[in-house]
């Protein structure tokens, strides 16, 4: 097996997440930008899977690579499971990550906590050296906090609580055993070890 993988991304945040969980197999993780590849992928997908594979399916064709992606999003119960696989695009694409969380606070406002009820759901894509698709699908429960807490992590993670704390409340070692895609990605790598040449 091949020791570099492509995340099809370019999201700093996301590539830093990659790294740090794939670098004890000695798995080097490289962004689109750092193979010279610059496409943006239409996620037109209905589902996180559909999602996670068009993005990894489009890199894939173009450099023969083997290609890791996700699609992950938050699930607001109150709010009918929104943002959901919109979470990205959530309310526009120039709306910040703050204006998202806000929107979300405010319609929660006065809202018991047993209504709050939300969850992280990440599906992983790896594509194989030989495009073939493998997809590893977790979830992480929690609720919506009734306001912004932590300094850590990025998107929805000052308002989503686990276990009494946000995930931007949480080191990123603390947050990656607990979450959505560390936990889909502890299927990922368990899938990697027994494949390993």
């Amino acid at each position: 097996m091949n020791n570099t993988i492509v995340l099809a991304s370019n999201n700093k945040n996301k590539l830093l997440e990659f790294q740090k969980i794939l670098e004890p197999y000695n798995i080097n993780v490289k962004s689109l930008s750092q193979i010279g590849v610059n496409i943006e992928v239409n996620e037109t997908g209905t589902t996180y899977k559909e999602n996670a594979y068009l993005k990894a399916k489009a890199i894939f064709d173009l450099t023969k690579l083997s290609v890791v992606s996700d699609d992950s999003g938050l699930e607001v119960d109150f709010l009918d499971k929104k943002p959901g696989v919109m979470s990205a695009r959530f309310l526009g694409e120039n709306v910040t990550d703050k204006e998202k969380r806000q929107y979300i606070l405010d319609k929660l406002k006065n809202v018991d906590k047993d209504k709050r009820t939300a969850r992280f759901v990440c599906c992983i894509c790896y594509i194989d050296e030989n495009g073939i698709s493998h997809f590893f699908e977790e979830k992480c429960e929690g609720f919506i906090s009734e306001k912004e807490l932590g300094e850590n992590g990025f998107g929805y993670d000052p308002i989503f609580e686990y276990n009494g704390r946000t995930f931007a409340q949480m080191s990123k070692s603390e947050k990656n055993e607990v979450s959505h895609r560390g936990k889909a990605f502890d299927r990922f790598l368990s899938y990697i070890e027994v494949n390993q040449k």
